[in-house]
């Protein structure tokens, strides 16, 4: 078998993992050949490839971002390069060039959904849910997620320190999208006292008053918010737009946005800092390596027996298959009745409502 393997959209920690996974499973496993496609879908238009082999793969188990270079932007059903034509068949016709029995496609939302069309056309597809944010339907846990949520836990730490000093206001804005899934895990395991997410919308009183709350008992406030959150009968923060993206809001600066707002309902000085793509590199965090590689030793494993149309998935402790087709288009934001939303209120922590 000849077997393709690309990553598309965001880079996160743990890209390379899945790719030692998959190439030294099927080299192992399959007496497979296997073929990286370099910066996502792009590499089948500008037939960009590279061999993949043990050689190839070693020492990357550790490394942050993807050997194979991403893409965040390219859409062959809508190609950036063209004007937003339908170039699909032009990646069809190199596939075939190249001879590939089937695709191994590691990506978020956006790469599923593409996968999807692809095997429409008659590509057999098998699908790694790769996404910081957590956001995937269907899969309870991403890697890079967790290496993301270490971030923003080691940066609230540093700034617990210095808000206690100064007596201020600080505020911690994270990635997530339209999902909190790393404001909530992140600002729990940072200390936060406040945290904001898009599934529930704040009252800019609610927040102000813990603020002047804990001026009184403990002269400081730490808020984590994420980018995708937005004050009741308010809107998205937008930072700019990119018209021929598969997703052209670019979100960022509701933590500059608050503060401003905060700032004349409180006494204490108020300061914002924006996390932004440090969250996305560096190293993996060792649970990251090790979901990761079952990600991609279960990839391989559905390829080798021919399970196509599926994506694998975290259910539990199983590594499970879903279809594919309930994947593309489709997010996870946090349920409203998710544990951790009632232990961080059980903690006294607001959610700003």
């Amino acid at each position: 078998m000849h077997i393709g393997i690309l990553t598309g959209g965001g880079d996160c920690p743990g890209l390379n993992a899945v790719i030692r996974a998959v190439t030294l499973a099927l080299l192992n496993q399959g007496a497979a050949r296997v073929t990286g496609i370099r910066r996502g879908f792009l590499g089948l238009l500008t037939r960009d490839v590279v061999k993949l082999d043990e050689a190839a793969v070693a020492g990357i188990l550790a490394q942050g971002g993807t050997m194979l270079g991403t893409h965040n932007r390219c859409d062959p059903f809508h190609y950036f390069g063209a004007g937003g034509a339908d170039v699909s068949a032009q990646a069809m016709a190199y596939v075939r060039e190249l001879g590939l029995d089937a695709l191994v496609a590691i990506g978020g939302d956006g790469t599923m959904t593409i996968a999807q069309r692809f095997a429409a056309l008659g590509l057999p597809v098998v699908g790694v849910p790769k996404t910081i944010d957590n956001d995937i339907c269907h899969n309870e846990r991403s890697f890079g997620f967790d290496s993301a949520v270490a971030v923003v836990a080691e940066a609230l730490d540093r700034l617990d320190t210095t808000a206690r000093s100064h007596g201020r206001v600080m505020i911690v804005e994270t990635m997530g999208r339209y999902a909190g899934w790393i404001a909530l895990e992140g600002g729990l395991a940072g200390g936060a006292q406040v945290i904001l997410l898009p599934e529930l919308p704040y009252r800019l009183e609610a927040v102000a008053e813990v603020c002047r709350q804990r001026e009184a008992s403990q002269g400081y406030t730490l808020i984590c918010i994420a980018e995708g959150a937005k004050a009741q009968g308010g809107g998205l923060t937008v930072a700019r737009t990119l018209a021929d993206s598969p997703d052209p809001l670019r979100l960022g600066g509701v933590g500059a946005v608050l503060a401003q707002q905060l700032q004349p309902l409180v006494q204490s000085e108020v300061r914002s800092t924006l996390l932004g793509h440090v969250q996305r590199g560096g190293s993996p965090t060792p649970f990251d390596r090790v979901l990761a590689t079952r990600f991609g030793y279960a990839a391989a494993q559905r390829v080798l027996r021919r399970e196509w149309g599926c994506m694998v998935a975290l259910a539990g402790a199983e590594i499970v298959s879903v279809p594919l087709e309930t994947v593309a288009g489709c997010s996870r934001p946090v349920p409203a009745d998710h544990e951790l939303l009632a232990a961080a209120r059980g903690l006294g922590i607001s959610l700003g409502v």
